[in-house]
């Protein structure tokens, strides 16, 4: 079997993602990737720089997370591949090649990430996890492979995926809005039986943090979703859920942040510390941003 570019539909998020959508969709471009863009209600013209720049848009009347949006432009998809990627992401010359060749090398395998390289140069690789073993959270130091490598977790910033089989597993969890939908996904493809594979032929460059520009409410609103998604996680895989005494650390800390009036600090402790007391009470990430429990499909 002959794999291919047209084999592929890369699946591209976009909330006020205007500034970096151009790189993003003309790497892919290059690649001979059609894409996706799934807009999230963006403010700016995300929704027209990806029509510009040749892609199919999608648009979300309101911003429904990342994993829902990813799993809209998944099901509107009809290749056997699709490459989920954050729109600060820049696939590298024959990276979806690389990719490819992974996936008929290895059929057991279901997804397939290339090397994420941040700005500094840095490798990112992502062993640790909520869902990680207890001795790959406790390594004192991360060893890059040298060559391709199953791995218990890879990033979701940049992954190729066996379409059929991510719509059998029910894509991303929907009730997640935002973080971990990725390390849960691993999860459940590795518990149905399927590999997970580091592609090291395969590069990738993260602009980490890019994909719409920074602003303290947005930092309230990451920091909610990130403590909140650390308890749905615990209580779906039956693990300890996070003591309260951090999240008295996190008060404590936005007070003091407050104090000496350190604005971006202070509004990020404080949404991990609502973030997780809205978890305890039993309130949805979904209720917080006046969204339905069902998908948005249309």
């Amino acid at each position: 079997m002959t794999l291919s570019a047209a084999d592929v539909t890369a699946i591209v998020v976009s909330f006020d993602s205007a500034e970096v959508l151009p790189s993003c969709l003309a790497a892919l471009a290059g690649e001979g990737v059609a894409a996706i863009v799934v807009d999230n209600a963006s403010g700016d013209a995300s929704a027209e720089v990806a029509a510009q720049h040749g892609a199919r848009v999608l648009s979300n009347a309101r911003n429904e997370g990342y994993g829902r949006a990813n799993n809209r432009g998944v099901r509107a998809a009809v290749t056997p591949f699709v490459l989920i990627v954050n729109p600060d992401l820049e696939i590298q010359p024959g990276a979806v090649s690389a990719l490819l060749a992974a996936a008929k090398a290895y059929p057991d395998a279901a997804a397939f990430a290339p090397r994420l390289v941040e700005p500094s140069g840095r490798v990112f690789l992502q062993p640790r996890s909520l869902l990680s073993p207890d001795h790959l959270n406790r390594a004192a130091r991360i060893t890059l492979p040298e060559g391709d490598a199953c791995l218990p977790f890879l990033s979701g910033a940049c992954l190729l995926l066996r379409r059929e089989i991510f719509l059998a597993l029910g894509g991303f969890d929907p009730a997640i809005f935002l973080f971990y939908e990725d390390d849960d996904l691993c999860r459940r493809l590795r518990d149905a039986g399927h590999a997970l594979i580091h592609v090291d032929g395969a590069s990738a460059r993260h602009g980490r943090g890019r994909s719409s520009a920074p602003s303290p409410q947005r930092r309230f609103t990451a920091r909610w979703h990130l403590a909140w998604s650390e308890y749905h996680m615990a209580r779906k895989w039956g693990l300890p859920v996070p003591g309260l005494s951090k999240t008295i650390e996190n008060a404590a800390k936005a007070i003091g942040y407050g104090l000496i009036l350190n604005q971006d600090k202070m509004y990020a402790h404080a949404g991990s510390v609502a973030g997780a007391l809205a978890a305890r009470a039993g309130q949805s990430a979904l209720a917080r941003q006046e969204l339905n429990e069902a998908e948005v499909i249309a």
